[in-house]
């Protein structure tokens, strides 16, 4: 029988064989490891200082109104058109002896033109302007003798107005005159209480204060009486004007 026969290879030879292929792994990991560093992690500057920065600042803009310091208004002893004129209560001083009067008579208008008179010693005139009355009778009364004790002159210029107890103020005037055109209105008083001068009996006390200051102000007895009937034949609701022949009958004017 005829055999066929292999030769074996020695130890050696299949050991270097073995060590051939081992390097030849390892070479192919080493190329695929650079070639993966080479297109996927990314490349890093050569030099820091060549690289560039873009830097984005941020500007906030603010907007201010310039307001200009307000005007002072000077009071100059001339009494100017441009003078600031004072008040105390229903009166305003207009120049160095005159004085005008619009609104109504409180409590404290007695007060007021008191310390008026003392900053302005020289007042000798009172223009009505638009004067309706009083809330406080009694000062309104007080207050109109205060007016003829000074010696001041009152005076309704065309288009002025005095009305229910402004009339008794208008009558406190040393002399009282009136221009054509001027308004007189008159009506009966009422109390604290509601009533009007003619839920009182005749002869009741509280006429006489009325009568007693109109003869006071220079009006005769008898035209005083007369006035007084006119002006409470008109309820306190209601107004009567009065023409320039009842000043002139009821001798208002002077």
């Amino acid at each position: 029988m005829e055999l066929d026969i292999y030769p074996q290879a020695s130890a050696e030879h299949i050991g270097a064989e073995q060590g051939t292929d081992a390097q030849a792994g390892l070479g192919l990991w080493v190329f695929l490891f650079a070639l993966f560093a080479l297109f996927l992690l990314p490349a890093e500057p050569a030099n820091a200082s060549d690289s560039s920065y873009t830097v984005i600042e941020t500007y906030e803009t603010f907007e201010y109104d310039i307001v200009e310091p307000e005007q002072q208004i000077s009071r100059s002893d001339s009494w100017s058109s441009s003078s600031v004129y004072p008040a105390y209560g229903p009166f305003r001083v207009i120049s160095a002896d005159t004085a005008e009067m619009s609104g109504t008579v409180d409590s404290y208008s007695p007060a007021l033109f008191q310390k008026m008179l003392q900053q302005h010693p020289g007042i000798k005139r009172i223009e009505m302007i638009d004067c309706d009355g009083s809330v406080d009778e009694s000062a309104n009364l007080n207050l109109a003798r205060q007016i003829r004790r000074a010696g001041i002159n009152t005076h309704v210029p065309a288009r002025g107005s005095v009305r229910s107890g402004a009339v008794e103020l208008f009558l406190a005037g040393v002399k009282h005159t009136a221009d054509k055109g001027a308004e007189f209105v008159v009506h009966s008083w009422m109390d604290e209480d509601g009533l009007e001068a003619n839920d009182y009996p005749p002869h009741d006390p509280v006429h006489a204060e009325y009568l007693n200051y109109y003869a006071e102000m220079g009006i005769p007895a008898d035209k005083a009486k007369a006035f007084y009937a006119l002006t409470n034949s008109v309820p306190f609701s209601q107004q009567l004007k009065l023409s320039r022949n009842d000043l002139a009958r009821f001798q208002l004017l002077h």
